[in-house]
């Protein structure tokens, strides 16, 4: 694969903040051409895209830091406009406090990484794709927050008064909950009792209330997983939520270079820990966090239900290897399925894995 800097006359590297947007010209040598700052709004877009057609003419590229935030808006007008753009990432922060920082040095060290960087990312395509992940943040925070108010009910419930107390530890959570949110005070009875019920009919249906959000929110990304990619859902272990957010990282075919680039951005691929007479290999804990938690979730559904899978593991265990190795493993080979159905969705797969022991032990 040929650099960047072979393959066009200029890099317009774009720090992005909230309301400001700093951009630098630089050429395929790494000369600065010219600098410039706009407003982070329409006006301030057309105005970048004015800067880099005068100084830039020809094949150009744009790098861009923040393009899943303050540069969202700038990497769709870019695409309108038909542009080339690639994203960069914001550099880690030395351990010395005495480097110059201003937002102009790090545009130009945008263009810069740009044009060195061996493989170049592509920023994530929006439509279906952001509509799936603005619906998972926000069901994560329904979810979330009826966790935080089941913890209280059960607090409240603790120090209820004893007859009250009584009558609603017996019951199982769902029924609590049903009972709290149709509890009444009356004036009778004493203020501490009055405010406990109240306080307990309150978070009862703000519960109530959280679940039936997150439903509704599940059932919109049901409905969008199932127009991009139905047969994502056919695979054993993968659900709505699961398929959703693997399609939210994976975003479009032709993003990752290889099935090995995506596993290495899942957080599967195998990272070797050999030492002495030891050859082992261990658990990968970087990459994309959540798409490895996906997957991690597929391979526990697996275990659990898929006769193949579960012969696999015991024939690890049987070998002296544990759960872990056998989970790694399994993990790296569902990575490929699920990356060779994204990349090409018309060919046809199994719902489960057909696990030989070669590939497996290879990895």
């Amino acid at each position: 694969m040929t650099m960047l800097a072979e393959r066009v006359d200029g890099v317009i590297g774009v720090d992005t903040h909230r309301d400001t947007l700093a951009a630098a010209a630089v050429s395929p040598i790494g000369a600065v051409l010219a600098t410039t700052d706009s407003p982070a709004n329409a006006r301030g877009y057309r105005r970048l895209l004015d800067f880099a057609r005068q100084h830039i003419p020809g094949r150009r590229c744009w790098a861009l830091e923040g393009v899943g935030s303050f540069g969202a808006g700038l990497a769709a007008f870019l695409d309108q406009a038909g542009e080339q753009v690639v994203e960069v990432l914001r550099p880690k922060r030395t351990p010395d406090r005495g480097g110059r920082k201003t937002d102009m040095i790090d545009a130009i060290r945008a263009a810069k990484d740009a044009l060195s960087a061996e493989h170049l990312i592509q920023p994530r395509v929006r439509g279906e794709r952001e509509a799936l992940r603005v619906l998972l943040v926000t069901r994560q925070g329904a979810v979330l927050a009826s966790t935080a108010a089941i913890n209280q009910l059960k607090n409240l419930i603790v120090s209820a008064p004893d007859d009250l107390r009584a009558e609603l530890r017996k019951l199982k959570r769902p029924a609590q909950i049903s009972r709290c949110a149709q509890l009444r005070d009356r004036p009778a009875q004493c203020i501490e009792r009055r405010m406990t019920v109240r306080a307990l009919r309150s978070t009862a249906q703000r519960i109530k209330a959280l679940q039936a959000e997150a439903k509704d929110l599940e059932e919109e990304i049901l409905n969008i997983v199932q127009q991009l990619a139905p047969a994502l859902l056919a695979l054993l272990g993968v659900g709505p939520i699961t398929a959703a957010q693997i399609l939210v990282s994976w975003s479009h075919p032709g993003r990752f270079r290889s099935e090995a680039a995506f596993a290495a951005f899942a957080g599967v691929a195998p990272i070797p820990a050999s030492s002495g007479l030891t050859n082992r290999h261990r658990i990968n804990r970087s990459g994309d966090r959540q798409l490895n938690r996906a997957l991690h979730t597929i391979t526990l559904i697996r275990m659990r239900l898929d006769p193949a899978t579960k012969t696999y593991v015991a024939r690890r265990a049987a070998e002296g290897k544990t759960s872990r190795d056998a989970q790694r493993c399994l993990k790296r080979t569902i990575c490929r399925q699920i990356f060779k159905l994204l990349e090409h969705p018309h060919q046809k797969t199994s719902r489960s894995l057909k696990i030989s022991p070669p590939p497996l032990d290879a990895i």
